[in-house]
């Protein structure tokens, strides 16, 4: 990635400070933590945004940067790395790629395509890792997925269109 400012550091610093934060503040209050790992991912609005601000290639590295953070901001449910590449890379990683995805008005098809792709992820993470049926894997993850979708699916747009206007100014 050639031509990365100042400017695209700080952001992409600020996203992934976002995202500590906040999964901070999720795993302090423990606002539905399951208890073999995951929670609602408020978390995820911050990749969100980033993917939608700064494109998929700085969207991907701050997703990337962001799932070696989580060591740091709270516990990691995790027994071996493919538990790991499953439950933690892929699934968070996934999210600087929204932006590829177009949206539909307020329907933005990245976050509910990225999501799905954590879905599956984690699912098959808990039927080989957890070695969980896969009705019950499916069970496992909706709880606190299906939240994380719906929080997204509201959140981003409403979020992205009353920043667009002052992310647009910052462009120039």
């Amino acid at each position: 990635m050639r031509n990365v400012s100042v400017k695209d550091l700080v952001y992409m610093a600020f996203y992934v400070a976002l995202f500590m934060v906040l999964d901070t503040f999720v795993n302090t209050l423990h606002i539905i933590q399951m208890p073999n790992g995951g929670s609602l991912g408020i978390s995820t609005l911050a990749l969100l945004m980033a993917s939608y601000h700064l494109g998929w290639k700085k969207g991907i590295i701050v997703s990337i940067v962001s799932v070696f953070a989580q060591f740091v901001t709270g516990p990691m449910y995790t027994p071996d790395l493919i538990g790991f590449l499953l439950d933690y890379f892929i699934a968070f990683s996934v999210y600087g790629i929204a932006c590829i995805f177009p949206n539909i008005g307020y329907f933005y098809t990245g976050v509910f395509v990225t999501n799905f792709i954590r879905f599956i992820s984690s699912t098959i993470s808990g039927v080989i890792v957890y070695q969980t049926t896969l009705w019950g894997s499916i069970t496992y993850q909706c709880t606190y997925l299906l939240p994380t979708l719906i929080l997204g699916m509201i959140v981003v747009p409403l979020l992205y269109k009353s920043l667009e206007p002052q992310i647009k100014k910052m462009q120039k």
